[in-house]
């Protein structure tokens, strides 16, 4: 027996959704996109506090003239400190300087890395950590701890570099109150330091390029120097260019603690840099404006360079892409 269902009855489903309101969506959406900006963030609320803000009110401190003294006001001065900076014969020497220290710094932080990281590649297995490791290590020591062992190691009355070269018929004297010497010894302390921040940075370059390249220029008769000249050293062009650039921007920042320590800048302005010239204004001359001033010039100068090395890096980079 059939019963005949009406054909209004429909089956029982479940209930249908509740529809979603247009607006719903689009601040999902929103939020979405917003979730990346959130995790930058706190690092650029720091950025901000510990850098733009600083620049700004330096900026705006060098336009006037003050001696750091809290109770005592900020005389409006205009564009006298950019002119007294510019004037001062120390600035023309600080100047000086800093392009010898980076010239020097080519070579410890360039040159001999890239020899030390190529020599390196002919060791193979723990051996070659070990020695990456060894060279490495210097530049973990505090610039302050070591600058006080070469001092003790330059002391002219019983150092070892000084009767070493004493008993080779060559009388060092006191290398750091020698207007000759003193920047060479500089530079001798801040390249053993930065030698081996070169040689690891290089070697990380290295160890991105495929060795497919060689063993096929290899198989096909290129010797090792060329495999060097030819493959390894156009691919490494960025880790190459990105260690001259930080050696431009960063050398006088490297020699800071060490002229701080040892020379203080003597004798005669000869080991001084920009850097340590800002010190002395503002800390020692207590020259707020005339330091903030110096700072701005130093701080357009280095962004200038930057820029330019950044546009030329560029064109003189190889890319494996």
């Amino acid at each position: 027996m059939f019963v005949e269902v009406p054909a209004s009855a429909e089956p029982q489903t479940a209930a249908s959704p509740l529809p979603v309101r247009a607006g719903a969506g689009w601040r999902s959406r929103v939020s979405r996109r917003a979730v990346p900006y959130l995790f930058l963030l706190p690092a650029v609320v720091l950025l901000v506090l510990w850098t733009y803000k600083p620049l700004v009110e330096t900026f705006q401190l060098s336009f006037y003239k003050w001696n750091m003294i809290p109770t005592s006001p900020k005389k409006p001065v205009g564009l006298d400190n950019y002119t007294a900076v510019l004037s001062l014969p120390e600035l023309h020497q600080a100047l000086w300087n800093t392009v010898a220290y980076i010239a020097a710094f080519m070579v410890f932080s360039l040159m001999l890395p890239l020899a030390i990281a190529l020599l390196c590649t002919r060791v193979s297995g723990r051996a070659r950590t070990f020695y990456q490791a060894l060279i490495f290590v210097p530049f973990l020591v505090t610039p302050v701890a070591s600058s006080a062992i070469w001092r003790w190691l330059f002391n002219p009355d019983n150092g070892m570099i000084p009767r070493i070269s004493a008993s080779m018929g060559h009388d060092l004297g006191n290398v750091f109150r020698d207007p000759k010497m003193a920047l060479i010894g500089v530079v001798v302390i801040v390249g053993w330091q930065m030698l081996g921040f070169g040689v690891l940075v290089i070697s990380a370059g290295m160890a991105g390029i495929s060795p497919d390249y060689g063993h096929a220029a290899a198989l096909d008769g290129a010797t090792p120097s060329t495999i060097t000249r030819r493959i390894t050293l156009p691919l490494l062009s960025p880790t190459l260019v990105f260690l001259a650039l930080m050696t431009i921007l960063l050398s006088a920042q490297w020699t800071y603690p060490v002229i701080d320590v040892l020379t203080q800048g003597g004798p005669s302005g000869s080991t001084t840099n920009i850097y340590y010239l800002l010190y002395e204004f503002g800390f020692r001359n207590f020259d707020a404006g005339l330091s903030a001033a110096a700072g701005m010039l130093f701080f357009l100068g280095f962004g200038v360079i930057a820029f330019v090395f950044v546009r030329l890096s560029e064109r003189l980079s190889f890319y494996d892409n």
